[in-house]
């Protein structure tokens, strides 16, 4: 059985990574780019047309891939601090949310904690990207992605024309002026794809992540202010937010 201090040695470390891996996870959400994709292809109007290969950049990055990770970092730093907490305190509260209870015995000094990091986890989610409300997107269980109707658009090429402003005469050679037409060759046919997220399901979880910071902030009003045994909290509070 570990030490209070023992776990109180490997916290600050803890905390370290996690902030790290929440920094990064942030950063990943906030790159469009990289939750993008496209596939198009092209077709010549006719046989003789010019050929065009396909072109397509897939998604580098998914949103609900980058909460996962968010997570698993995070699990860890809620339990190591778990621990620390339950050890040091007596007073203790449920966490309950619609007549569920999230967590049982809660001591208050953890209570405080969790506070502070569901204030970061509201503002990282209400950042979360969302899918483009101009598209209508559907979900491709092929890739994971969401994806775009096919949109088929013209590609045209400017040919140059003749017009006659002055016919030839035995004194004058006519006089032409060239302007370019631009004649349709062929077709792009375009399939938009997206890592980001459906704005319900993003008004979702920001919803469980309010709904939890009141059931904390109700159980620390509740709570009254070693050898330790280990805590395991970071599974049942992420299976609710991420659920």
């Amino acid at each position: 059985m570990a030490k209070l201090n023992q776990i109180i040695a490997v916290e600050k470390g803890v905390k370290s990574k996690s902030l790290q891996d929440i920094t990064a996870a942030h950063h990943k959400v906030q790159k469009p780019a990289l939750l993008a994709g496209i596939s198009r292809t092209y077709q010549p109007k006719d046989e003789e047309g010019e050929q065009l290969p396909p072109e397509s950049t897939r998604v580098q990055v998914q949103a609900e891939d980058v909460l996962r990770e968010m997570s698993a970092s995070l699990t860890r730093l809620f339990d190591v601090t778990a621990t620390k907490d339950w050890a040091n305190c007596t007073a203790r509260a449920d966490v309950t949310v619609d007549g569920r209870t999230i967590l049982t015995d809660v001591p208050v000094s953890y209570l405080l904690f969790l506070e502070k990091q569901l204030t970061d986890l509201h503002t990282f989610v209400r950042k979360l990207p969302t899918l483009d409300a101009a598209e209508a997107w559907s979900h491709d269980p092929s890739t994971d992605w969401w994806k775009t109707d096919a949109v088929r658009t013209i590609r045209t090429k400017k040919v140059p024309r003749n017009h006659v402003k002055a016919e030839a005469t035995d004194k004058h050679p006519a006089q032409v002026e060239v302007y370019y037409e631009d004649v349709p060759i062929g077709y792009w046919t375009t399939v938009k794809f997206s890592g980001a997220l459906p704005a319900r399901r993003v008004n979702e979880l920001v919803d469980r992540v309010e709904k939890l910071q009141q059931a904390v902030k109700f159980a620390r009003e509740e709570a009254n202010g070693a050898e330790v045994t280990d805590q395991r909290v970071g599974d049942a509070v992420f299976g609710y937010l991420l659920g």
